[in-house]
């Protein structure tokens, strides 16, 4: 199967490959969109399953980062970077200042950050043989460490949606699942601790549940078992595609409100949601908060207090397509679509405005 026909390929500007022998790098790098400015997105590592599953990965984070940087108002296009290999094993300084010289190669077209397998020490090491690398400021709150204010975003619009779902401004007692507590979702686990919420945790990696267990007094459950809870909500932090038919038939929740990326298994996924009356937040929306840390990194002159109130605006776009979905019948993923498209000049959401409005003269 080539590129252009792959299911994940949404019009990507540029799919770039590169392999060191020496240092044992095999990664790719996905740019999507770049109408509103360079392509911005982490650079993950993780042990993929074959390259077909790499590039499945690359290609579908990059778009959803094009989406999400639309939607939170930044001027970033979207891009996203593979590294295939175990990051507790395979990773080595000579493999990171590899991707620094793979970076490179794509002169500026991509910025590269932490991400899921990365940490801000590895975007260091990176950025000794590349400038396009963020995440490094010292001068930001978290040393340059988007996570928590991705964590805190989370927080923010699961708060939108708990409200928007039950009509309570407060999460005392309220049960909820979370699928990963790695950087990102154990922070948001301690968020929703001290506001009073119940928690359930599940991880790939034991040190994590326990973490959670022994600091939040969290509960903790078999990876399969989580879909099958009774909880308020569920919060997906872990990889993404986990909301699927098998998935979705099991859950008892009320809202999915998480910080992974890609959460529906496919589009049509959204709509089965909503016959299920599970409210569901968009995961690019909700999940924005590391890329506006971020950004605001690249403009220099860091503010907390501004990047944080960037960071609360998630809250008033989530109730904005809650309240769009219901008036107009669609699903929440699809009214979050149409928005980020209209704003970076999908060609789809171009043509459908320019029709429209050709239909008003009229």
């Amino acid at each position: 199967m080539s590129i252009f026909s792959h299911p994940a390929y949404d019009k990507h500007e540029q799919v770039a490959f590169y392999q060191d022998a020496k240092s044992g790098l095999k990664a790719i790098i996905a740019v999507h969109n770049t109408n509103l400015g360079p392509s911005l997105g982490g650079c993950r590592m993780w042990p993929y399953a074959d390259d077909g599953e790499a590039l499945n990965d690359v290609l579908r984070l990059s778009r959803g980062m094009t989406y999400k940087s639309a939607m939170a108002g930044l001027k970033l296009g979207g891009g996203k970077a593979v590294i295939i290999g175990d990051p507790r094993k395979d990773k080595t300084p000579e493999l990171l200042r590899a991707m620094g010289d793979f970076i490179n190669t794509l002169g500026g077209r991509y910025i590269t950050a932490e991400d899921s397998g990365t940490s801000v020490e590895d975007m260091h090491v990176i950025g000794e043989r590349t400038k396009f690398v963020s995440g490094l400021i010292e001068e930001s709150e978290h040393g340059g460490d988007p996570s928590p204010s991705t964590a805190y975003g989370v927080f923010v619009g699961l708060k939108a949606a708990v409200e928007h779902r039950w009509g309570r401004t407060d999460l005392a007692g309220l049960k909820v699942s979370i699928q990963g507590v790695g950087n990102v979702g154990f922070r948001l686990a301690r968020l929703l601790k001290e506001a009073g919420a119940e928690l359930f945790v599940t991880d790939i990696f034991q040190d994590n549940i326990d973490r959670a267990v022994n600091e939040l007094g969290a509960t903790a459950v078999g990876a399969d078992e989580i879909f099958d809870l009774d909880v308020d909500l569920f919060a997906p932090c872990a990889m993404g595609a986990i909301l699927n038919d098998d998935t979705i038939s099991r859950l008892k929740v009320g809202a999915i409100a998480g910080a992974a990326n890609n959460q529906l298994a496919e589009e049509r996924h959204a709509a089965v949601l909503r016959e299920k009356g599970i409210l569901y937040a968009p995961d690019y929306v909700i999940n924005a908060g590391g890329i506006i840390d971020v950004y605001y990194q690249q403009q220099g002159d860091y503010n907390p207090a501004q990047v944080k109130e960037h960071i609360d605006t998630i809250g008033t776009t989530m109730k904005e397509v809650f309240q769009r979905a219901d008036e107009s019948g669609e699903t929440t993923a699809h009214v979050a679509d149409r928005v980020a498209e209209e704003r970076f000049g999908h060609e789809d959401a171009v043509n459908g405005a320019l029709k429209k409005t050709d239909s008003e003269a009229a």
